[in-house]
Parts: C-alpha cells; sequence; structure tokens
C-alpha cells in the first residue's frame, strides 16, 4: 500500500474516497467502489486492525488507518462512506460534513433523536449532497411498484399491510459487538427498511400517531426484542399496519430479510411478495456463502432461499445487484454533475424521518399507550433510556 494514487481514470479530477468501517457492508461497498472508474484513490479505517488490513490487501487500497478523522482529513479525500456499526455513525459523519464532503451513510442515520438532528443539521449547513443506505429501493419489484403507485394505478391509497421476517443471526451478531444496546431493536434497525420502502410508496403522507407492541421472550436476555407489531394512522385517515420479527431461528432459510407488503388503494390493489421462496436449494452438503456477519457462527446451512441476501448475489467473484447499482448511482452522482440521472436513493432527510418514526413505534410499545406524532427528540431519546452516539 501507500499514498499513490491507485490507478487512473477516464475522469480528470475522480474520486477520493475514505470508506470508515471494513465489517460486512464496509467490505461490499468498498469492493464496489474499487470497481467504479471514477474511484481513482481509496482510503480505509477500521478500529479492528485486522478486518481492515485484510480488506486493504485484497483491495490494494492506497492507505488504511484505525482513525477515522485521520482519514477524512486526508488531503486525497473527496467523499466518504460511513459503513460502521449503527451506534459509531455521528462522529465521522460530522467530521465528514464539516470538511464538506459529499456522504453515504448505512442506515440508520443514528441510533438517537438528537444524534440524528445533529447529522441531518450538519449535512444541511454544509450543503453536501448526502445518501442513506436503503438498498431496497433499488430492487426491480419495488421501483416497478413504487411507478404504478406515481402513475395512479390503483387510486389513492387507502391502506397498507406490512410484514418482515428475519432470522436472528443479525440481531445476535450486533448485539455482540456493543454493550449500548438500548437503540437496537428490530424495528430501528432492520425494520427501518420496512418503514422506508412504505413511507416512500406512500409519497406525500404523514403518520400521525401509532400504536405498538413488542414481545422479548427469544431475545430479551440479549437485550433486545423478538418482534414489534405496530398500527400507525396517516394525517389523511390511511391506516398502516406492519409487525417486525427478527427472532426466527438462525436455521432459517432466508437470508436476512423476507418482506411482503400490500398496498390497497381505491380503485386497485399492488400485492409485493419478497419472501425469496420462489428459488431454494437444499443440499446434503453445508453452503458457504450467503450472509455471515463477521464474528459470527451459526453453525451449518444446508437450505436457502437464493436472492434473500439483501446486497444481491455473488457471481464471478463479484456481487451483481441493488447494493450495487445504489453504490454506483451515488458514485456517478459525484462525477456526473448536474447531468447525473435522477436516482431513487433516500436523502438525510429521509433517513431522519425513517429513525423519528421507528423510535416513535418503540416508544409506543414502551408506554403501552398510542403515541401522537411528531415527538420531541430530547423526549424520545429520554423516554428510551439513549445516549446521543
Amino acid at each position: 500500500m501507500g499514498d499513490q494514487v491507485r490507478k487512473t481514470t477516464a475522469y480528470d479530477d475522480g474520486i477520493g474516497l475514505a470508506v470508515i468501517g471494513c465489517g460486512t457492508i464496509g467490505r461490499v461497498r468498498a469492493t464496489l467502489a474499487a470497481d467504479h472508474p471514477g474511484v481513482r484513490w481509496l482510503g480505509l479505517c477500521d478500529r479492528d486492525e485486522g478486518v481492515g488490513k485484510r480488506l486493504a490487501a485484497d483491495l490494494e487500497a492506497d492507505l488504511f488507518v484505525t482513525d477515522a478523522a485521520e482519514l477524512i482529513a486526508r488531503p486525497e479525500v473527496t467523499a466518504v462512506i460511513v459503513a460502521t456499526d449503527e451506534n459509531e455513525h455521528e462522529a465521522p459523519a460530522l467530521a465528514a460534513a464539516a470538511a464538506g464532503h459529499p456522504l453515504f451513510i448505512e442506515k440508520p442515520l443514528a441510533t438517537s433523536a438528537e444524534a440524528s438532528a445533529r447529522v441531518l443539521a450538519a449535512i444541511e449547513a454544509a450543503q453536501i449532497p448526502a445518501t442513506v443506505g436503503y438498498t431496497q429501493r433499488f430492487r426491480r419489484r419495488f421501483l416497478a411498484a413504487k411507478g404504478k403507485l406515481e402513475a395512479g394505478a390503483i387510486g389513492p391509497v387507502t391502506t397498507v399491510v406490512t410484514r418482515a421476517f428475519m432470522n436472528r443471526m443479525v440481531p445476535l451478531a450486533t448485539l455482540a459487538r456493543t454493550e449500548r444496546r438500548a437503540a437496537l431493536t428490530p424495528i430501528l434497525v432492520s425494520g427501518t427498511h420496512s418503514v422506508d420502502l412504505c413511507l416512500w410508496l406512500m409519497a406525500g403522507k404523514t403518520p400521525a400517531r401509532v400504536y405498538a407492541r413488542s414481545v422479548d421472550r427469544a431475545l430479551g436476555s440479549y437485550g433486545t426484542k423478538d418482534a414489534t407489531v405496530a398500527l400507525i394512522t396517516m394525517t389523511d385517515g390511511t391506516v398502516w399496519s406492519m409487525n417486525m420479527s427478527w427472532a426466527l431461528p438462525e436455521q432459517w432459510p432466508g437470508a436476512v430479510y423476507g418482506l411482503e407488503i400490500g398496498i390497497v388503494g381505491t380503485d386497485g390493489v399492488i400485492d409485493i411478495e419478497d419472501t425469496h421462496r420462489d428459488v431454494v436449494l437444499a443440499s446434503n452438503r453445508p453452503q458457504q456463502e450467503g450472509y455471515r456477519p463477521e464474528g459470527f457462527d451459526g453453525g451449518e446451512r444446508h437450505v436457502d432461499f437464493l436472492t434473500s441476501y439483501p446486497p444481491g448475489d455473488m457471481w464471478g467473484g463479484r456481487l451483481w445487484g441493488p447494493m450495487r447499482e445504489e453504490t454506483n448511482a451515488w458514485l456517478g452522482s459525484l462525477t456526473g454533475g448536474p447531468a447525473a440521472p435522477p436516482s431513487p436513493a433516500a436523502t438525510a432527510a429521509d433517513g431522519h424521518r425513517n429513525l423519528l418514526l421507528t423510535m416513535a413505534i418503540d416508544l409506543s410499545a414502551a408506554r403501552g399507550a398510542e403515541v401522537e406524532l411528531p415527538v420531541d427528540a430530547a423526549r424520545l431519546d429520554a423516554e428510551l433510556g439513549l445516549t446521543a452516539d
């Protein structure tokens, strides 16, 4: 490695990219960026030196450090990806905004309402482009549904029903990396994808109140909930029912996320089945590929719902699918200027909105009562026992 420019590109200026966090998703983002012709310099950061140096060697990165502020301050850096653990987004995001660098931040924007508000305010004050990683928006079925809704195919939406199932590899791996677990609930960490998708599909509708319940019989001893069920009423009277469970057994064949969304309008319905049971692999041989969080051993897997890993699928040693499209769309927007095509990507404002709603859902479950929206950020943090990132 070293500080030399790693390759020439078709872009004279190119992108000097800092990737903060080299775990499962940071590795994916950095690998995709290394393939992009607009990236002329790649720097990596992770507090786990072993994890970071392995990725740096694999990608022939220009620089690896263990201090995010040091990397962001480098003169080569012109854009930043924040792919740390959920609790650690705020500091690198604020540093990147202070430096005026375009940002890509994995969801959620932060894990406290006040921290999220600080990140959003810093991004808006710096007037920098910022994207939050809601990869599901780039999947064909959801884009098709979005287009039909925008065209008025089913008339005004009146009712939405959402169900999300996950095996428990994600919560077990996530919780093992931190003692700060108060915010690491199924709805805030993973249900946020369902929240974002549905609010995106219902563009223009605003949540007015929420009533929710949670259970914790399987994962309570780990410091989180098993599942949360919520009923959300929008300001125009639209009713949205959603449930999110991340307590399915480790051997559940769905690699991470299985989702169903039903959207009913005055003149029709869009019914989206995204459980991935249409392509099933079963073998006497244990399957090595698929979702395996860093440091987590879920045992042998002999059955898999193929295509159920949200970032995409491996072929030819590369990841293909929505995370490649999302990452390339962001990188392309930085190099393409005003001519860059529009993108379905989530903005920082979208990310902040999503966080406030997921926290309000958790607050309703904690209170055992309906919660009127919006809720003040300080009150959300105080009642849920959260501290800033």
